[in-house]
């Protein structure tokens, strides 16, 4: 461990989850391979759309919507429904096939089991201090095998922005009972969880298992009370 600030006793962790607890990026990839193959197989209408047919979809939703950056399942569903509307799928027809196409990604999203040490080490903390989630994505934690270990889980919506938003930082210690200063956020992105747990008032430990931690190599603004350099480090944090 890497100490940067002082820090106050420990009473409750919040944990980022995308690239915190698993790594991300590949799952997202193979996900949406099988998205793209799911749509050809199941509504041959789409099969005259490219990956850049989606993504151009996608880009404008965005434009027009700024704010469902904070929202991933709606900006999906609304890329599905444009894109599968643009193919000539209407009414009824179009609405079963925006269902089908979102809760069949959403399930291959999620179709993966968080590594046993991982859930062994959250076992061991839950039972010290209580342990809420905050996320900018909408991963299922019932089907990744961690539901379990939290008392909440605050994702990224329209009605609650994304991270590094104060609001999901503000209602996990508000959920916990448990002052701002006295929550320890856990997360890989220096701006979405280091800067974001900070500027709310809590604690911040920077954690990232999808690349090595060189914090000179991160875009940085602020640095986070300390560095773990195993995840494991949280146990002697907690005592």
């Amino acid at each position: 461990m890497n100490f940067f600030r002082a820090m106050s006793t420990i009473k409750a962790i919040s944990f980022d989850l995308d690239d915190t607890l698993y790594e991300n990026h590949s799952l997202m990839i193979t996900a949406e391979q099988q998205l793209q193959t799911y749509l050809r197989e199941h509504y041959p209408q789409t099969q005259k759309m490219q990956p850049a047919d989606w993504r151009s979809v996608k880009r404008r939703h965005l434009q027009d919507t700024p704010e469902l950056a904070s929202d991933m399942g709606e900006l999906r569903r609304r890329t599905l429904h444009s894109g599968l509307q643009q193919c000539g799928y209407q009414d009824q027809a179009l609405k079963k096939a925006v269902s089908d196409c979102f809760d069949y990604f959403y399930y291959q999203r999620s179709n993966f089991q968080v590594n046993k040490t991982i859930c062994s080490l959250l076992a061991e903390l839950a039972e010290k201090v209580p342990l809420i989630a905050i996320t900018n994505g909408n991963v299922n934690l019932q089907q990744i095998g961690i539901a379990d270990y939290f008392t909440h889980c605050l994702k990224a919506s329209l009605q609650q922005p994304m991270k590094p938003h104060p609001m999901m930082f503000d209602r996990a210690a508000t959920i916990l009972g448990i002052p701002h200063k006295q929550v320890l956020h856990v997360g890989d992105n220096l701006e979405k969880d280091v800067m974001g747990a900070i500027a709310a008032g809590m604690q911040s430990a920077w954690y990232a298992c999808n690349r090595k931690m060189h914090i000179n190599h991160e875009r940085i603004t602020v640095l986070p009370h300390v560095k773990l350099t195993e995840l494991t480090d949280l146990k002697k944090l907690v005592g």
